[in-house]
């Protein structure tokens, strides 16, 4: 019998081990074979009088290979997952060191192994992919707690061991995803609505994981300068963060990115990584095997602040590990090959905008927040979107069948066949939905009474002209230009604003496209754009953004000014300033397009057939000036969304608030009632842009109120436009008028019994 290794440190104990295991990996012996060796040598280094391997096999537990307890219990003995010591393990995926079993509140005695002689006991989780598929255990007679030096060699062979046992297919791959954890079968998770919607298709992870085809090195010290020439790239990348569009200056980007740098320079870290590659294993197993560790303490950690850290520690690691292994890419760069649900920790518009808008049904974040850049992007793609999924991807495996419901902001895992059928029944509902719309696409929308009310869709990309002709929508009545700029890491040129314009007003042809100008600051902060006066804002949505904080930056201003009067050179320019206060604002903001006019003009530029100014009203205070607006402008837009939350001092991005105030409250509705009033006798075209206009029953109500201009989503074109059809203006006007003067206790239920007595469809 070989002679013990004394276990001086951890790495020599498992180097020790792994010399001889690589030896029984390599040869032509049957996995049965091979396990019985494993536990031998691993016995014998550590001098144990027991090492077993427990695999986990149809859901139990399985004595697969043992030294030192009876053989016959080989194949027999099975324990459920949370059932006595070993399926302890396996079900919290953490380590056991007991110098008495018994001791333990859930240590269960199983006669047929001949196991009540001994006393001492340690046990590792066997894990892959972060999920326990055995579990490698070691006892003897004598009671005694195992060196620490003992268990972090188990540790380091179990992982060794998970690649061996999974090569094998001694783990059936059902069994493998996750049993140990409960997560085989239907799993459903709660997180945060940020886009509504229903989605249907398999993971994908936008990060793939990484496939380690190899653990134990051939050349310790070639893997050493691996894992160093990886760590001082992934240094220069962190270093380089502070100049990217992800990273702001001040705040939470900040303290993110000095925790990156923390870790990433940590001394420790990258010690025991190197004491990792000392044990034989290679530069991306030895990442793997700290990571596995960091886990372990993870799922330890009571403090949400403490726990954050080891998330941002996790990440990092991926990052090395995708480095040093050379997987760099996305999971955009290799396509998605069939309907698919992206999962990330979280995403930048930019990245989003690189998936295949055919394929990508919905996205889940492990963070992400309403005010996000990405779900700005994300709602006008039309892609449902849940954030704050805790852990979704230590417990959502590649491929794995989800259905995203951001109506109710939940996700569902492997759904069951009943599931699917009924999420497939609601998916049926709304095809045969689009194809009534879409039987409506050339069909003009008047309403009973002849009143032709104009149904327009909102746009930001250049992708999203197509669905012009798509909706049959009579033109954009909202282009958000600052789609161009929430997308790129630098201050879009003029040339390419230009280029943007004119693609979108050509696409459009003779329909009418209102481009906003940029909205930025406030949740949509850019970091290459800072403003002394926004670094402060503890309330961004009224601070300093939009008109408040082009004007102030009047470059950037007159260069987007100069690029759309360049883009609709011999065609028709509406243009509409957001979140005007003051008339003063609305004048400023057309001096310097008057200005610029005025430049291209002397240049013999070609210019606009037509300019035609308007504002967005989002803001109250403008609304009391409406009888010296209405001789400035050509068309008024009500803001919905952010004049909501401006009327009711709610933060529509706080989830607590965002539902909590009706758009169909009598408040909201006699706002909306004396703005229309404003403009009546007036040449001043009136509109709405935002979410009521496109929801059946508020657009019902707009129209009762003398709105004739609805701009929404793409996918919500369809049904206003037959809702329209429906509506005598007339009978709803009146039914209005009298509401407002006399509101009943619930506007909402009153419209709803009006809609079904007048034969008028709300779903």
């Amino acid at each position: 019998m070989p002679d013990k290794v004394p276990p001086t440190s951890a790495a020599t104990a498992a180097r020790s081990i792994l010399t001889r295991l690589h030896e029984v990996m390599a040869a032509r012996t049957h996995a049965q074979g091979k396990l019985n060796q494993v536990v031998q040598i691993i016995g014998d280094s550590l001098d144990s009088e027991v090492c077993s391997i427990y695999l986990l096999r149809e859901g139990m537990l399985e004595l697969y290979a043992t030294r030192g307890l009876n053989q016959s219990a080989i194949h027999v003995t099975r324990l459920g997952v949370g059932e006595g010591l070993t399926g302890t393990i396996a079900a919290n995926i953490e380590t056991l060191n007991l110098d008495e079993a018994a001791a333990h509140p859930e240590f269960q005695y199983v006669p047929e192994t001949g196991e009540e002689k001994f006393h001492s006991f340690a046990g590792v989780p066997i894990v892959r992919r972060e999920r326990a598929i055995g579990v490698l255990t070691v006892q003897h007679v004598e009671p005694r707690k195992y060196e620490e030096v003992e268990v972090e060699a188990l540790q380091t062979v179990a992982m060794v061991l998970a690649e061996l046992i999974h090569n094998a297919g001694l783990v059936d791959e059902e069994d493998s995803a996750g049993q140990t954890v409960n997560h085989t079968g239907q799993d459903v998770m709660d997180g945060l609505q940020l886009v509504k919607g229903l989605g249907l298709g398999k993971a994908v992870f936008h990060q793939p994981r990484v496939q380690i085809d190899q653990t134990v090195a051939e050349d310790t010290e070639a893997e050493r300068q691996r894992v160093y020439l990886a760590f001082d790239k992934m240094r220069e990348q962190i270093d380089h963060m502070a100049n990217q569009a992800e990273f702001g200056t001040g705040g939470e980007h900040e303290e993110v990115l000095q925790t990156y740098k923390m870790f990433a320079y940590d001394e420790g870290w990258g010690r025991r990584i190197n004491e990792a590659i000392d044990s034989g294993l290679t530069a991306e197993a030895a990442i793997e095997r700290v990571q596995q560790r960091t886990r372990m303490r993870m799922r330890e950690i009571d403090d949400p602040l403490l726990a954050d850290r080891m998330h941002d520690l996790e990440d990092l690691a991926n990052r090395l590990l995708r480095i040093v292994s050379g997987q760099l890419g996305t999971a955009a760069s290799s396509g998605l090959r069939e309907d698919s649900i992206l999962i990330a920790k979280n995403l930048g518009p930019a990245e989003l905008l690189e998936y295949d808008k055919r394929r990508l049904k919905g996205v889940v974040l492990e963070q992400g927040s309403l005010t996000a850049h990405v779900v700005i992007v994300a709602r006008a793609m039309g892609v449902p979107v849940i954030g704050r999924v805790r852990n979704v991807r230590g417990l959502v495996r590649e491929g794995d069948e989800l259905l995203v419901d951001g109506d109710k902001a939940q996700l569902t895992i492997r759904p069951t066949q009943g599931v699917l059928d009924a999420f497939e029944a609601r998916f049926a509902r709304r095809r045969e939905k689009q194809a009534a719309y879409a039987r409506l696409r050339e069909v003009e929308p008047f309403t009973r009474d002849g009143q032709r009310v104009q149904v327009m869709m909102n746009a930001g990309l250049r992708d999203d002209v197509p669905m012009l002709p798509l909706t049959g929508a009579d033109g954009i009545g909202l282009f958000r230009t600052e789609f161009q700029f929430l997308i790129s890491s630098v201050l879009p040129q003029r040339e390419r604003q230009t280029r943007l314009y004119k693609d979108v007003l050509d696409a459009a042809g003779d329909k009418p496209v209102i481009f906003r100008t940029v909205d930025i600051g406030g949740d949509k902060s850019l970091p290459y754009i800072n403003s002394e006066n926004a670094r402060e804002d503890e309330n961004p949505a009224m601070g300093w953004r939009a008109l408040r904080l082009a004007l102030e930056r009047e470059g950037l201003m007159k260069v987007q000014a100069r690029a759309l009067l360049d883009g609709a050179a011999g065609k028709t320019l509406n243009v509409m300033f957001p979140m005007v206060s003051e008339i003063w604002e609305f004048d400023a903001a057309k001096a310097v397009f008057e200005e610029q006019l005025a430049f291209l003009k002397d240049r013999k530029h070609k210019l606009p057939q037509a300019i035609n100014y308007g504002v967005m009203l989002e803001v109250p205070s403008l609304a009391e000036m409406m009888d010296l607006l209405v001789d400035k402008v050509s068309f008024i837009s009500v803001g919905t969304n952010d004049l909501t939350q401006f009327l009711f001092a709610a933060d529509r991005s706080n989830p607590v608030l965002a539902e909590r105030y009706d758009w169909l409250s009598p408040s909201i509705l006699r706002f909306l009632d004396r703005i229309a009033k404003g403009v009546v006798g007036t040449r001043v075209d009136l509109g709405v842009c935002g979410e009521m206009g496109g929801r059946r029953l508020e657009a019902l109500a707009l129209i009762g109120l003398g709105y004739r201009r609805l701009s929404i989503t793409p996918a919500a074109v369809g049904q206003i436009k037959e809702l329209v059809r429906q509506v005598d203006t007339k009978a709803i006007s009146q039914a209005m008028t009298g509401w407002l003067s006399s509101p009943p206790p619930s506007m909402r239920e009153a419209l709803t019994a009006w809609a079904a007595d007048n034969g008028i469809e709300l779903d």
